[in-house]
């Protein structure tokens, strides 16, 4: 059979690299539209890019032997941003070795330990708004999701090191918060260390900063074994192999930047589009708080166990992904997908946006409608926000719990109005897409006719 890759944009590859980077939902909602469910694109420093857009396509992929593909070293492009060790550019046996070592520390009844706090952190930062203040949403989901990693991930609460190291992360996440900015994870000639004044050259510095922090920590924790902590460094660090060995020092570091990078931002953009969706539609609005009103007395795990508000947050997740793709795959060996022949070293990639927005399985994909997921149970193969297979999110338990009760707790407290009536589109923001402008909301008051206790 011959390898002949499917149709796709004929534009120069520098030009489809432009459209990748300036608005990737776009070009490949263009791009299907005009080729179909499985298309090529051939994107400047990359080899050609298979999509596949079809829940069939993305059922033949995930259904295969993890061990057809390679997935790490098609991940080169976010190496400077998380370093050598990264379980995200690991592959075969050590991904295999890495990810099982990982799991124990993200088991979900683990990340429940972590409720209170996360309600905790939540109502700290609102409890600071001021009756008419203008807040930016995706700043103060920001926020919480910093102190959210810093002291559940990195076990960090307080004390020089602490306010050494929030700053300098967000310094760092400020380089890669700009289609411009975040120009040097495509651009390679880019990364060069010009000094601070560039936006490479700045990541780099806060990046060895955190290190150097992340490392004092970890020093301090190897001297005091007897006080182990219930964060997830603390469980990581507890953490061995099949041998009896635990990871060193180096893996310790990229492990927790690559949480940091895939926990922080990420989940703060998709409050962010939580908030601006909930706040344009009244009805799901008040929905929702009926549902928070009538499960006041009941806990943190037990209200994130809510249907309504699962639906609320799986249809965000559905319609506002946080990427376009999951984790490219790499074939290891020729495959047949969807009645295309493949060879060896073809770049598979599965299109979150393109399945979660396909009229077939989705009626009205483009409206807002949680009740969608009450009345059907979507397949991991039509609905994957968090990929799938042997790569899906290891923090996906953490992720889910951090976005529900954060809305919980603030929907059902305070009262909150869209700063604007106009429409919000999606922008790239290093490795995630999220809202442009960042949903400004205006804060009106703290509401009294309820306060759920359980949630402070």
């Amino acid at each position: 059979m011959i390898n002949k890759l499917p149709n796709g944009p004929s534009h120069p590859a520098w030009w489809q690299l432009i459209c990748w980077i300036q608005d990737s939902f776009s070009y490949l909602k263009e791009c299907a539209k005009s080729y179909g469910d499985v298309f090529t694109l051939r994107i400047k420093g990359v080899p050609p890019l298979v999509v596949i857009g079809h829940p069939l396509g993305v059922k033949e992929v995930l259904s295969q032997e993890p061990n057809k593909f390679d997935v790490g070293r098609s991940n080169y492009i976010v190496r400077p941003l998380v370093g050598d060790n990264s379980l995200v550019l690991c592959d075969g046996k050590r991904h295999q070795q890495e990810r099982k070592m990982l799991m124990p520390p993200f088991h979900r009844q683990n990340i429940q330990s972590y409720a209170k706090f996360i309600c905790e952190i939540a109502n700290q930062v609102a409890d600071r708004w001021q009756e008419g203040q203008k807040i930016i949403a995706r700043k103060v989901m920001r926020e919480i999701t910093l102190e959210v990693i810093l002291q559940v991930v990195f076990g960090i609460s307080q004390g020089e090191r602490y306010y050494k190291i929030k700053p300098l992360i967000g310094e760092m996440l400020d380089e890669i918060d700009s289609p411009l900015r975040s120009s040097f994870l495509f651009l390679k000639f880019l990364q060069r260390d010009w000094g601070t004044w560039i936006p490479w050259g700045k990541f780099k510095y806060c990046q060895t900063q955190i290190y150097k922090l992340l490392q004092d920590e970890i020093n301090e924790r190897r001297s005091l074994p007897l006080e182990k902590g219930c964060d997830i460094l603390s469980l990581m660090m507890s953490a061995r192999d099949e041998a009896g060995e635990s990871m060193n020092d180096a893996e310790l570091k990229d492990q927790l930047m690559t949480l940091l990078l895939a926990g922080h931002d990420s989940t703060a953009t998709m409050l962010s589009w939580a908030f601006y969706e909930i706040l344009k539609h009244p009805t799901v609005l008040e929905k929702l708080r009926e549902e928070l009103d009538f499960s006041k007395n009941l806990a943190p795990l037990e209200i994130a166990k809510l249907p309504y508000l699962n639906a609320v947050c799986q249809e965000v997740l559905r319609l506002h992904p946080i990427g376009s793709i999951i984790f490219p795959r790499i074939t290891k060996t020729p495959m047949e997908i969807m009645g295309h022949y493949f060879e060896a070293e073809t770049w598979l990639i599965l299109s979150v946006y393109l399945v979660h927005h396909k009229k077939e399985l989705y009626l009205e994909p483009e409206k807002f409608k949680p009740e969608r997921f009450l009345e059907k149970k979507y397949s991991p193969y039509e609905y994957f926000p968090f990929g799938g297979g042997n790569r899906k999110c290891l923090g996906v338990a953490l992720a889910d719990l951090e976005m529900k009760l954060v809305l919980a707790s603030i929907i059902s407290k305070f009262e909150l109005t869209l700063a604007s009536k106009k429409s919000v589109k999606p922008q790239r923001r290093g490795i995630s897409i999220s809202p442009t402008g960042g949903i400004p909301l205006i804060f009106q008051r703290q509401r009294k006719i309820f306060s759920n206790k359980s949630l402070d």
